[in-house]
């Protein structure tokens, strides 16, 4: 698998820090404090967005980081609007590199599928971007596993190269096993896996009549929204009060046993909320507990169907 690190030469930390959040639900006070429980904690792993929260997250971020940038690993994401053309992953970029005050970003994703531009187009300009020093790794997120290998083959063709993939997983969104997993560990891929909380729903906060994306986005809802996930995420909470863990620490935990995976990527609107998130990197799961834990939720069917191969 692909080490990702910083340019001090030490390895990614094993979460990384999401900062959508950073000006949003949380403001720059909140934002810092989390930045700050991070650092202690040894994460040196961030992930922002040219989308997010309008230009406030890489903002924000690109402040806290100045006086000890070489120690930390960056990444941001362009062509979430614009779609994945040149011009447009050059002027995001512009925008993101300015907003973080950086000479160069760690790895810069593509945020999403573009189908109406050609990949040699857009590979052609990332390209042009390592080429010139201002990103070191290409990335893809929300990609399904075709996608991924069709982009690979246009960059190999450029020289160069994915070397990291942001697909959504947790307990409850298993679908990257089926595919996106295997191909990473093959292909010798990073995997920062983000939603290790199912946006919250496995922390039990909706049944204690909590609110949050899930309350308050339909497209989370929608994404979320299915019985037995509801149903999973009961069982998993009352699992953890039975070993004594906070629900957020077990999940992160869980997530980031999978062997493809390199950091799941942790956030919150304030660091007591991402506090039990922090506390997975001191949890070590058993092969036993692991599987307990799996057996609360399906595992999807493999790539082919063939239902016997499963775990095979």
């Amino acid at each position: 698998m692909v080490r990702l690190k910083a340019l001090d030469g030490k390895d990614a930390s094993p979460l990384c820090f999401g900062c959508m959040q950073f000006g949003g639900t949380a403001d720059a006070a909140a934002s810092r404090a989390m930045f700050d429980a991070c650092r202690d904690a040894g994460i040196n792993f961030f992930d922002t967005a040219h989308t997010y929260t309008a230009g406030q997250s890489e903002e924000l971020l690109g402040g806290f980081i100045q006086h000890e940038r070489d120690a930390l690993i960056v990444a941001t994401k362009t062509g979430y609007t614009g779609g994945s053309g040149r011009e447009n992953i050059l002027t995001q970029f512009d925008e993101s590199q300015s907003r973080l005050r950086l000479d160069v970003v760690d790895i810069l994703y593509l945020h999403r599928w573009d189908p109406r531009t050609p990949l040699l187009e857009t590979f052609e300009a990332l390209r042009e971007l390592q080429a010139q020093g201002k990103i070191r790794h290409i990335g893809v997120s929300n990609f399904a596993t075709w996608q991924v290998m069709k982009a690979q083959a246009v960059a190999e063709q450029l020289g160069t190269r994915i070397d990291v993939i942001q697909p959504m997983y947790s307990l409850i969104k298993r679908q990257a096993e089926v595919e996106l997993f295997p191909m990473a560990l093959s292909e010798d891929i990073a995997v920062a896996a983000y939603s290790p909380l199912g946006s919250g729903l496995l922390t039990g906060k909706y049944q204690s009549g909590g609110e949050g994306r899930l309350s308050t986005d339909k497209r989370y809802a929608a994404r979320y929204g299915q019985a037995w996930m509801a149903e999973t995420a009961q069982a998993f909470s009352a699992l953890a009060k039975e070993w004594g863990t906070d629900p957020a620490t077990l999940a992160v935990a869980w997530a980031a046993k999978h062997p493809a995976v390199s950091a799941p990527i942790i956030s919150g609107r304030n660091a007591q909320q991402l506090e039990p998130s922090l506390k997975s990197l001191s949890v070590c799961l058993t092969a036993e507990q692991y599987k307990q834990i799996e057996a609360l939720s399906a595992r999807p069917a493999p790539a082919t169907d063939r239902l016997e191969e499963a775990g095979a």
